[in-house]
């Protein structure tokens, strides 16, 4: 595959005004994590398949802890529709995205028992409980802050690979980012932040004294992305 030369700024903001100007905050940092190296070797089949089952593995334990983070959302809801997308999104997270796992795992011959006593990695351990943080410490938008970064990420990276890709060897994974329904929950994310955003900082997010914490808390999240595709590139060497 020839990747095309797109930079963080030319992804799908997914309709949110907030989310762009988190994602601009954290440029760099973005760029890094939407094109890392590990994205880029699915998009052309280069990823060795010892570094995508090792990754598989550890996203399956990391969903699990996700899934408790977003449940933080029903607790820190402000509203009836925040409280019924947070929950919808542990249904998801628990009952579909995990199942995906479990069978991708089984064809390679990875039992489900095997990813339940997996050791988490300390990569997937500092990501996971600074999202729980997020949300324990913070409200709803703060917890958000912290979800964005792999909920929309995994869309941008879906989406560039999904047109990109010739390769088929991952074609399985990126499809399942690449999707209409994947895209549409991107989108639905979207509209989540700015509503949650708009009913707590105003109609000018950016110019709220929370705004730098709110992007600090994107940029955090956002690094420790880079350092997830980089313990899986490890596992395959």
């Amino acid at each position: 595959m020839t990747a095309p030369n797109l930079t963080a700024a030319a992804g799908p903001d997914y309709g949110s005004t907030v989310f762009g100007g988190w994602r601009r905050a954290a440029a760099a940092d973005w760029q890094a994590y939407t094109r890392h190296e590990f994205v880029r070797r699915l998009g052309d089949g280069s990823l060795p398949r010892a570094a995508f089952l090792h990754y598989l593995v550890q996203d399956y334990v990391f969903l699990a802890n996700f899934a408790r983070a977003w449940a933080l959302g029903v607790v820190k809801a402000g509203d009836l529709e925040e409280l019924r997308a947070a929950a919808a999104t542990v249904d998801a997270l628990v009952n579909q995205e995990m199942r995906l796992h479990v069978t991708a795992c089984a064809a390679a011959g990875i039992a489900e028992k095997t990813l339940l006593a997996a050791e988490e990695e300390i990569e997937n351990l500092a990501y996971t409980r600074f999202v729980i943080d997020a949300g324990l410490s913070g409200d709803f938008l703060d917890l958000l802050a912290a979800l964005a970064p792999c909920v929309l990420g995994y869309g941008e990276i879906g989406a560039w690979l999904g047109d990109a890709a010739d390769d088929k060897t991952y074609a399985d994974w990126i499809d399942s980012y690449a999707a209409s329904d994947y895209q549409a929950l991107c989108r639905s994310v979207g509209r989540l932040i700015d509503r949650a955003a708009a009913a707590r900082l105003g109609a000018a997010p950016e110019a709220s004294p929370r705004w730098a914490d709110l992007c600090r808390t994107f940029r955090t999240a956002t690094r420790l992305e880079v350092a997830f595709w980089d313990m899986g590139l490890r596992g395959g060497r």
